[in-house]
């Protein structure tokens, strides 16, 4: 059985696109089910996702919606991780819309006894603002966003690779920590591709991006080591130029993000991806 844990908070204007993509899957062998938490939310996200519950069974899906009081992500994955009973994770964010192949390629995938980790294929949907467009069309073409699986907005596990790790600790990239769990020869990426928006306007890009690199050094500090299993190719500065070339709109957006966030650095917070 599968089991996609969906943690929410605040997004009652995202999780019913979610919800409805998910419940129009192909169907996963072993039967399925998402666990929705709604954690620390001042709108209706948790009401939204009961609103769900004839689409999950027309469907055959099992839906739980938990709604907690306190927020933070890591808390939300842990309570779903205690209620949900598949022996297989999928972990999915609630702004991603799943294409119908996703959940059941994933399931394909992840089979068998070896520890496995895979990820769909991700897409950027075109932005409303020049500069995230800009920034998206260049972030696409990095190393990262190159690598396989590379696991945002949604990764999966099987038993033996949820096996790799306890709770989840409260950290800022949990999708970083989990992906470095595996060595690079034991993610698998799948075709079927999934949504997941890139948050849009200048300051929210470099909020985002002062975050994840938090999240880097964090694990980096905490788990010395563990950013070894990375595996992604090396960017270098002739790589680097061109792909500025071929870009330079992409490129003059990409750096100045980064500029901005080397150029104030603070304790960072939690936010949206989108």
């Amino acid at each position: 059985m599968l089991s996609v844990i969906i943690p929410a908070s605040n997004e009652a204007a995202y999780i019913g696109a979610c919800l409805a993509a998910l419940f129009q899957s192909d169907p996963v062998p072993g039967g399925a089910e998402a666990v929705v938490v709604a954690n620390g939310c001042s709108d209706a996200t948790a009401e939204v996702a009961r609103g769900f519950a004839d689409h999950a069974a027309a469907a055959g899906w099992a839906l739980v919606v938990l709604d907690l009081p306190q927020g933070g992500k890591p808390n939300a994955l842990n309570a779903g991780d205690a209620v949900a009973r598949g022996e297989m994770r999928a972990y999915l964010d609630a702004d991603v819309v799943v294409s119908a192949p996703v959940m059941a390629q994933l399931v394909a995938a992840l089979a068998g006894d070896a520890p496995r980790y895979a990820g769909g294929t991700p897409e950027i949907p075109v932005a409303q603002s020049r500069v995230t467009r800009a920034y998206a069309r260049f972030w696409q073409r990095l190393p990262f966003a190159q690598s396989v699986a590379p696991g945002f907005g949604l990764f999966a596990v099987n038993a033996a690779g949820r096996a790799r790790w306890g709770v989840f600790p409260a950290i800022i990239s949990d999708d970083t920590f989990v992906r470095l769990q595996f060595a690079p020869a034991e993610r698998v990426q799948v075709a079927a591709s999934y949504l997941w928006p890139m948050i849009e306007g200048f300051a929210a890009l470099v909020r985002v991006r002062r975050r994840q690199d938090a999240g880097v050094a964090e694990i980096a500090a905490r788990w010395p080591g563990l950013l070894a299993r990375e595996g992604k190719a090396r960017l270098g500065m002739a790589r680097l130029a061109a792909l500025a070339l071929r870009d330079p709109a992409g490129f003059a957006c990409y750096a100045a993000v980064s500029v901005a966030v080397k150029a104030r650095r603070g304790g960072a917070v939690w936010t949206r991806g989108r």
